[in-house]
């Protein structure tokens, strides 16, 4: 199957021209969590960067999981934490140029939660920084989490497509269980 032959959604049971190749989520997890009274000046969400009470630092970037038979990858637009004293050397070098050869791939913890598998919360990752303009690629710890087995094997069309008409079910308040919100 290719992203651009389309599918009928077993959801909304329309045709769809394409395969969406990538969902996001606009804020970490617990940015959402947070009444708004308590977002104050210590706390910030733009669409890259977010900082909570002072405390909490978090970058967004992609996980890429290999296609079988296609060129470009499926993406996760997550989020993750890092450590103040990375998420302010990220922020110094933000627009600098040949930033990817200045800094060292960092430790974090995912802060999205992906529908369509088990948790996906504190996982660990390692950010590595990507040309200024493109978001940081974000690498799954290889573990036994369905996530990161797809991100270290990749995944056939008729995966995206289960993912597509999960999301499309939650979208349509048709949500699961298990307290997962479909991505933003």
């Amino acid at each position: 199957m290719n992203s651009k032959i389309g599918f009928v959604c077993s959801c909304c049971g329309e045709f769809h021209e394409e395969l969406p190749m990538s969902y996001g989520s606009t804020a970490p997890y617990y940015w959402h969590g947070i009444d708004h009274e308590e977002r104050n000046e210590d706390s910030e969400l733009t669409s890259d960067q977010c900082v909570i009470k002072g405390e909490y630092f978090f970058i967004r970037g992609c996980i890429e999981i290999p296609v079988y038979e296609e060129d470009a990858p499926f993406i996760w637009d997550v989020w993750v934490s890092l450590s103040e004293e990375n998420f302010l050397r990220t922020c110094e070098f933000w627009e600098e140029e040949g930033r990817e050869a200045k800094l060292e791939p960092m430790f974090g913890w995912l802060s999205t939660s992906l529908p369509c598998y088990p948790e996906t919360l504190n996982l660990r990752t390692m950010v590595h920084t990507r040309e200024v303009g493109t978001r940081p690629y974000i690498e799954l710890e290889l573990s036994e989490h369905p996530l990161a087995i797809e991100q270290a094997e990749g995944i056939r069309m008729a995966r995206i497509q289960d993912i597509a008409e999960l999301i499309c079910r939650m979208n349509n308040g048709e949500r699961e269980h298990n307290g997962k919100q479909a991505t933003d």
